[in-house]
């Protein structure tokens, strides 16, 4: 077994550090999610972690770690008789990206279960980490449907599998730490509230630290076992400061005072529900026990917001986490005033100086989106490199300053034809291992979704040559059948932008971005991949290449500049290249090419021509696409639906791309050869 790096060794990362150990005292505060860049220091962390915490005492040979003291009553392996026990160190259990549901909550023997009535039950990760800590490693990348069974088991304590009327509970109860790199990914907000605290962390941009960090790592790698002893002795009395904190927490105190500051502190925010007030007082509660203290003081309270609260207030992939720390001091002043009376005028610097900041900092609120006005009215016939702005220092001649988005609003849905079978999502029709079934099938491996009525109709005409006698079915491997489901699974959306001068119109520009951005935050509810080609002057460029972060696809068309020629047949010649390479990384997953533009090209030798080329080049590949026709003003020249046309797709205005429109509920796009 590998020597884990020492907790106490860690350079840094206070926030990290201290929710970590805030989660070993009271394990009742709901897990931790390590928001961060890659490097810093998050698994290393989360594994030393396990050292540090103390041993449990386990049922001998029960595989689901009951308490001797306190054995579940309905542990699968039970009923335990009382006995002493035996001792082990907590255990670390990493949940990989790639793990199947089976693997996190465990199997049923089905073919035991229907022809013996035994409830055969391989345990999983799941009770594996009970009593200990459970990991997950790009939490942001795990399926959703496995991430919801993972938090429901961390909530209540207990997994629960449920199959064709067998049913198998165990208790749950760990440490959940989840890590993730925004740059891969968001998870959705309904998820995030689910963790009780989250910490961002960044590498340190202070030399001498780095130099630290370098000098342990070099020493820890030449010599693990060396290195861990000489930190022995720091991280003995750790692992003594979180079990005297342990023994100290059912005696803090939560008076009525500190509830009112966490309850105002919570409305102020105005996060959903109630679980941030419950995680809080958990939180204060626990940073009270760790400083040794019996009762809550307002300091704590503070903490245990920057902790608790920034997550919970995102309300869509766009928003920046973190929190406004001087009105935080304000809230918590305000509870205090009105607690006591208000007879004094508060500190106008505030209580809890020098407790560091948790994410945020000094660009925290984000920027103006470039600053650009928004413009007057005649701006709208402004048509290629002159649009009458000076160009912004920086940029090229005929280029403006980037333009602001427009308000996001909901928008139809965007669906691939026919039946795929990629990663699971929310926008095209798939085979799924979840969704409703449709059919059966002989299992080609493990069985996973048993299809009870043909596995019977499958058995039944064979029970007397196999000489049945009493009231059970009897059922061979060869009867099993495996239930096939559709649901619903993810796409790649590749968005191609105009960005030439004919696009370059503020008012224009600005909605432009808006429907792009709309469609940005459905692909993100619907758990798409996303990339951007733009297109303007000479040629194309891949602004961003595939990616789960939809965030990154914003921030890079909020800084997207115009101006310029329509090179049209680039920016479509550029999109099959990143497509070609997409199919070859993941086959499985199908594409859906959005094209943004009013359909005109400009520049070079027979541009329409070359443009209606490239169009039917997606065409003959089968690529479902759209075309989001951006053409204002009163005569129009339909460009943007004969570029559909060539595409073998279909075309929508901005306004019918709002899902309040009249122009229909759904806008299923036609693959290439179903077109009119």
């Amino acid at each position: 077994m590998s020597t884990p790096y020492p907790f106490t060794a860690i350079v840094g990362q206070d926030d990290l550090r201290l929710g970590l150990l805030l989660n070993a005292v009271s394990p009742a505060v709901g897990g931790v999610l390590v928001r961060g860049e890659k490097g810093t220091a998050k698994s290393t962390a989360v594994r030393a972690l396990a050292a540090l915490m103390p041993e449990v005492g386990v049922v001998t040979g029960c595989r689901f770690s009951c308490d001797p003291e306190a054995p579940d009553p309905a542990c699968p392996d039970g009923p335990h008789e009382a006995a002493a026990g035996v001792s082990r160190p907590a255990r670390t259990v990493e949940l990989p990206v790639g793990a199947s549901e089976d693997r996190l909550v465990g199997a049923l023997d089905i073919e035991r279960a229907l022809s013996e009535g035994v409830k055969s039950f391989e345990p999983g990760l799941l009770a594996d980490a009970h009593r200990g800590i459970l990991y997950v490693d790009e939490v942001n990348l795990l399926h959703d449907h496995l991430v919801d069974l993972l938090l429901d088991a961390a909530a209540m304590g207990a997994s629960y599998v449920e199959r064709e009327g067998v049913s198998v509970r165990h208790a749950a109860r760990f440490l959940l730490v989840g890590t993730m790199n925004p740059e891969e990914g968001e998870l959705r907000p309904q998820l995030l509230d689910r963790f009780g605290l989250t910490v961002e962390v960044a590498a340190s941009r202070e030399t001498d630290l780095r130099v630290e960090v370098v000098r342990r790592r070099l020493a820890y790698d030449d010599d693990p076992v060396g290195f861990a002893a000489r930190w022995a002795g720091e991280e003995a009395a750790l692992r003594e400061r979180i079990t005297a904190a342990r023994a100290l927490l059912p005696r803090v105190v939560l008076g009525d005072g500190v509830l009112r500051q966490i309850a105002a502190t919570c409305a102020a925010f105005e996060v959903d529900g109630m679980r941030a007030d419950i995680v809080m007082a958990r939180t204060a509660t626990a940073l009270a026990a760790w400083a040794g203290r019996d009762e809550v003081v307002e300091d704590d309270v503070r903490q245990a917001a920057l902790l608790a609260l920034p997550h919970r207030r995102r309300r869509n992939p766009f928003d920046a986490p973190g929190l406004d720390e001087e009105k935080l001091d304000d809230t918590l002043r305000d509870a205090a005033d009105e607690e006591g009376g208000g007879d004094e005028d508060p500190d106008p610097d505030g209580p809890g100086g020098g407790v560091p900041p948790q994410g945020g900092g000094p660009d925290e609120g984000g920027t103006d989106g470039g600053g650009a006005d928004e413009g007057g009215p005649g701006t709208e016939g402004r048509e290629e490199s002159g649009s009458g702005d000076a160009p912004a220092p920086g940029l090229g001649a005929g280029e403006q300053r980037p333009v602001r988005s427009g308000e996001p609003f909901r928008t139809k849905m965007l669906s691939v034809p026919g039946l795929g079978e990629g990663a699971a999502g929310r926008r095209s029709r798939a085979r799924t291992e979840h969704g409703r079934t449709t059919g059966s099938r002989r299992p080609e491996g493990a069985l996973t979704k048993l299809h009870l009525a043909a596995t019977v109709q499958a058995a039944a005409p064979h029970q007397r040559a196999r000489g049945r006698s009493g009231r059970g079915l009897v059922v061979r491997r060869d009867d099993l059948r495996q239930a096939t489901r559709e649901g619903r699974e993810g796409n790649l959306v590749l968005f191609v932008v105009d960005a030439s001068g004919s696009m370059a119109a503020r008012r224009r520009m600005s909605a432009v971005k808006g429907a792009v951005m709309s469609l940005l935050l459905d692909a993100y509810q619907r758990r798409d991949k996303v990339g951007l080609v733009t297109f303007r002057g000479r040629d194309a460029e891949v602004a961003l290449p595939p990616t789960s972060s939809v965030d990154a696809a914003a921030a890079r068309l909020e800084t997207l500049p115009t101006g310029g020629r329509t090179p049209l047949a680039a920016g479509l010649l550029k999109a099959h290249d990143v497509l070609r390479v997409e199919r070859l990384r993941d086959p499985s997953r199908r594409a859906l090419l959005v094209v943004v533009t009013d359909g005109r090209a400009t520049g070079g030798v027979d541009p329409v021509a070359l443009a209606a080329r490239a169009g039917r080049l997606h065409a003959s590949e089968g690529t479902a696409s759209v075309v989001v026709d951006c053409e204002s003003g009163i005569v129009r020249l339909g460009l943007a639906a004969q570029l559909a046309r060539d595409l073998g797709g279909s075309a929508v205005t901005l306004d019918e791309l709002r899902a309040d429109s009249i122009a229909g509920l759904v806008k299923d796009i036609t693959a290439a050869g179903r077109a009119a």
